[in-house]
C-alpha cells in the first residue's frame, strides 16, 4: 500500500495514528495538535517528540490568534486577498509538503446527548471549520473524522446536513458509518459517526475503473462487510490482578457498603419483578398521588396522576424524567412497602451521604434466580449508581466513570480500559490512573476508525 503523511488534528493520545500505523507502519504523522498538555505528554512517549505538535489548531488556521496589538491591526488592514494569500502562507508554514490525509475526532461535548448540545453556538463545536481551512489550502487525498452519533440529531439534524454540505463544497464525497467496538468483538457499546471523506477526482477515479460503488450516494454507508455474529471476548480485556492490584483498584469501603445496601433491596424483590429502570429513594415513601375508589393511583382525563395539594408544588418543580421515574417507583414500592419502609429506615444516613448514593438505575432486565448487584458492570456517574449487563462494559468517558468489575469489588485498571479502546499493551501508559481513565474515556477506539479507513483506503488507495 501507498505510504501515506497524515495529520492528527485533537489527537488525544493517538487514536487515529495507531490505526494507521496498524494500516502501514510507514505510514508517517507530519503534525498532531492538540489543547491538553497530558494528552501531548502521553501522544509524545508513545510516537516521539520528533513529530511536529501544536497546541492549537487555531495557531494553524487564524492569523489573528494570541497576536499582538499591532501585528492584528496589521492584520485588519489586509484585503480579503491578501488575508487568504498570508493565511495560505501560516497553513503551509505548520505542515509542510504533501498532505494525504487529515483524521481527527472534532471535540464532541457541543453535539453529545450528554452535554449541552450547543452545536456551532459552542465555541469548541467551530472547530470543524478549521478542519476545513486546513482542507480547503492543502487539499489532502482523504479526510476520516469522527463524532458521537447524536451529532445526527443535533438542531433537528441541521447541523449534521450543514457538515454534510460543508465538506461536498470542499471537494469531497462523503461516506458515514455509524460504528461501536461491539461490533468488532469488544466488549463496549459506543456508537460514534465516523465520516469518510474521499477526494472528488480520486473517487470519480475509481468510478472509471467501475470498481462497484456507482450506486453509492452522498449520505450513504461505506460498506464494511462486518460480519453480525463476531464473538465478544472478555478475556482480551480482564486482568489476572495482583493482591497489590486488587488492593490498589478495589472500591472503597463507602461505596462497598452503599452497593451492599442496595443489594438488600434487589435480594428482596422477587424473581422476575422488573426493578423500575430507575429507582429515586429519597422519593420512594412519599405518596404523592390521591387514589381512586379502588386504592390505585387516580388519573385525570389527559391521563395525568392527580397530585395531592400540599405536594403539587415539589412536584411541579420535579423535571418530565424525574416525574416518570417517580410514578413507576410507586408500583415496586406498593408491592414491598413494608420492606421498603424498613430498608429506608436502616439505610437512612447512608444513603444521604452522597446524592448519587439515593439513585439507583438497575439495567439488566428483569431480577434473576439468585441475582446480586455483584454479578454486574457498575459505574458511578453524576446521575447516581448505574447497574449494567455483563454483556458489555460501561461505555468510557472522558469525564473520569469508570466502571467498576462487581465480581472482584474493583474498578477496571488503566491497561484494561486500554484494551477497550484497542490500544495494544505496547502502549505506553501515564503515570497516573487518573490522567489514564480520562485520556482512554476521550480517545477514539482504535479498532472501529481502522477498520473504516482500512477499508476506504483498499479501496481508493
Amino acid at each position: 500500500m501507498t505510504k501515506l503523511t497524515f495529520i492528527d488534528l485533537f489527537c488525544g493520545i493517538g487514536g487515529f495514528h495507531q490505526a494507521l500505523i496498524k494500516i502501514n507502519k510507514d505510514n508517517k504523522c507530519i503534525l498532531a495538535s492538540d489543547i491538553c498538555p497530558k494528552a501531548k505528554a502521553v501522544y509524545q512517549d508513545n510516537y516521539g517528540d520528533d513529530i511536529p505538535f501544536n497546541d492549537n489548531i487555531k495557531y494553524i488556521t487564524q492569523l489573528e490568534f494570541k497576536k499582538k496589538d499591532t501585528e492584528l491591526q496589521q492584520i485588519q488592514e489586509l484585503s480579503p486577498d491578501e488575508y487568504k494569500k498570508a493565511l495560505t502562507k501560516n497553513i503551509n508554514t505548520h505542515i509542510k509538503g504533501k498532505l494525504d490525509v487529515i483524521c481527527g475526532g472534532f471535540p464532541c461535548q457541543p453535539f453529545s446527548n450528554g452535554g449541552q448540545k450547543g452545536a456551532f453556538l459552542d465555541p469548541r463545536g467551530t472547530l470543524f471549520y478549521d478542519i476545513i481551512e486546513i482542507a480547503n489550502v492543502k487539499k489532502p487525498k482523504f479526510m476520516f473524522l469522527e463524532n458521537v452519533k447524536h451529532i445526527k440529531k443535533v438542531s433537528n439534524g441541521d447541523v449534521y446536513k450543514a457538515i454534510l454540505n460543508t465538506l461536498k463544497e470542499t471537494g469531497y464525497k462523503v461516506f458515514v458509518n455509524i460504528i461501536s467496538p461491539h461490533q468488532l468483538g469488544v466488549p463496549q457499546q459506543r456508537e460514534r459517526v465516523i465520516f469518510s471523506c474521499i477526494r472528488n477526482d480520486i473517487y470519480h477515479k475509481a468510478l472509471v475503473k467501475n470498481n462497484g460503488l456507482k450506486n453509492i450516494q452522498l449520505e450513504g454507508e461505506f460498506p464494511l462487510d462486518i460480519q453480525p455474529d463476531i464473538k465478544i471476548d472478555f478475556t482480551k480485556i480482564i486482568d489476572k490482578v495482583t493482591s497489590e492490584e486488587l488492593e490498589k483498584y478495589k472500591i472503597s469501603e463507602e461505596l462497598e457498603n452503599v452497593l451492599n445496601c442496595w443489594n438488600k433491596a434487589v435480594e428482596f424483590v422477587d424473581d422476575k419483578e422488573k426493578l423500575s429502570p430507575t429507582i429515586l429513594a429519597e422519593n420512594l415513601k412519599t405518596n404523592y398521588f390521591q387514589l381512586d375508589d379502588e386504592g390505585n393511583i387516580a388519573f385525570n382525563t389527559d391521563k395525568e396522576p392527580i397530585v395531592k395539594n400540599e405536594y403539587l408544588t415539589e412536584w411541579n418543580s420535579f423535571p418530565t424524567w424525574k416525574k416518570d421515574y417517580v410514578l413507576k417507583n410507586k408500583t415496586i414500592y406498593n408491592t414491598y412497602k413494608s420492606k421498603w419502609d424498613k430498608w429506608l429506615k436502616d439505610n437512612d444516613k447512608l444513603l444521604k451521604k452522597k446524592k448519587i448514593y439515593s439513585k439507583l438505575e438497575w439495567q439488566t432486565g428483569p431480577k434473576k434466580k439468585n441475582d446480586t448487584i455483584w454479578n454486574y458492570f457498575i459505574q458511578i456517574r453524576q446521575s447516581g449508581i448505574r447497574v449494567k449487563k455483563a454483556k458489555y462494559f460501561p461505555t468510557l468517558v472522558a469525564i473520569v466513570q469508570t466502571p467498576i468489575y462487581g465480581k472482584e469489588k474493583r474498578y477496571i485498571t488503566p491497561r484494561e480500559c486500554a484494551r477497550l479502546q484497542s490500544f495494544p499493551d505496547s502502549f505506553k501508559l501515564p503515570e497516573k490512573d487518573q490522567v489514564a481513565y480520562k485520556q482512554f474515556g476521550n480517545a477514539v477506539n482504535v479498532d472501529v476508525v481502522y477498520t473504516v479507513m482500512k477499508k476506504v483506503l483498499d479501496t481508493f488507495n
